[in-house]
């Protein structure tokens, strides 16, 4: 049975990046969210085995979304996303209960290293 899993991103070319490895290599890709507040409803909705959460978003950040998603489901997978010098938001992030990072631009191995590491 294939991973479910929700992509959080700004931008749209992130998000269809991001969703080609992901389909290329067996997972389902139930939903997208373009901003944190986006990302904790359809989590709700959808349960994904896996959320991949970009950092920097407009209305809610992703780390704001990935503690409201916690709380929603202390059990959550999230990976969060961010550019190159975010790393102070990383470990905010990591803290805050996010299983990997990835950085942008997205490397497929590195995507689905990090995505095997969370789920196995």
């Amino acid at each position: 049975m294939s991973k479910k899993v929700l992509i959080v991103d700004d931008a749209a070319f992130m998000r269809m990046m991001i969703k080609d490895i992901l389909t290329k290599n067996g997972f389902e890709v139930v939903g997208e969210a373009q901003d944190g507040a986006q990302a904790v409803e359809k989590y709700k909705e959808l349960s994904p085995d896996l959320v991949t959460m970009d950092i920097t978003m407009p209305e809610m950040d992703g780390i704001t979304a990935l503690k409201q998603i916690k709380e929603v489901n202390p059990e959550a997978k999230v990976i969060m996303c961010s550019a190159m010098g975010q790393q102070a938001m990383v470990i905010d992030a990591i803290q805050a209960g996010a299983k990997d990072f990835i950085v942008k631009p997205f490397q497929a191995d590195r995507v689905m290293e990090a995505i095997q590491k969370v789920i196995g």
